[in-house]
């Protein structure tokens, strides 16, 4: 009976693995850099988190860059980014740009965590490196997606006032991280209703 009671166990451990190892890489890989950053956190180190392999590890991602990347990316299609209240179309154009400024969500794992893509440029400060390239690109994305919107809203010179806005919620979001303070947005919130009123025909 002992023989045979063994045998499911056994044969249930290397699914367990082997299955959906790249989001386990991945997910590992969010909650290392998160909390010890990412040039402080080593190759093994997400594989045993995972856990796979490191043949796997590789398998999925030939170099550290490459899963770096894959890890921006990844948040960059999540919505857990400032990005993503620029294009949530359920919302008007004037709450959406607000929405850069809103407070950490509740659920959000402590302590509160600063932009992503401006750590992760912080941490390879080579323009020219494939990470902070990503990064950079992430950032003027941010700009146009606002851009587009205070454009949409009727301001005369969208672009001068989307820098100030993504400035703005960038530094918010820089000091929220540093303070722990997860409403922090609220005093730039403040600040970016004063540009707005300044710099639209009419706020809604």
């Amino acid at each position: 009976m002992s023989a045979k009671a063994e045998t499911p166990r056994t044969k249930a451990t290397p699914p367990l693995r082997g299955r959906g190892g790249r989001e386990r890489i991945l997910a590992a890989a969010a909650r290392l850099f998160a909390t010890q950053g990412i040039n402080a956190t080593g190759m093994e180190q997400v594989a045993e988190a995972a856990p796979v392999s490191k043949r796997t590890l590789y398998a999925h991602f030939r170099t550290k860059n490459d899963l770096v990347i894959a890890h921006l990316q990844h948040l960059a299609s999540s919505g857990a980014t400032l990005e993503s209240a620029l294009t949530r179309e359920d919302v008007p154009p004037l709450e959406r740009l607000l929405g850069m400024f809103d407070p950490t969500a509740p659920d959000a794992p402590a302590p509160v965590r600063g932009c992503p893509f401006i750590d992760a440029a912080a941490e390879f400060p080579d323009p020219a490196s494939a990470v902070h390239s990503y990064a950079r690109d992430q950032k003027l994305r941010m700009a146009h997606l606002v851009t587009a919107l205070v454009t949409e809203l009727g301001c005369a010179e969208p672009e001068a006032l989307a820098e100030q806005l993504v400035t703005l919620a960038d530094g918010a979001a820089s000091r929220a991280m540093v303070l722990d303070e997860a409403d922090y947005g609220r005093h730039a919130r403040k600040a970016a209703e004063t540009l707005l009123a300044h710099a639209l025909p009419s706020t809604p």
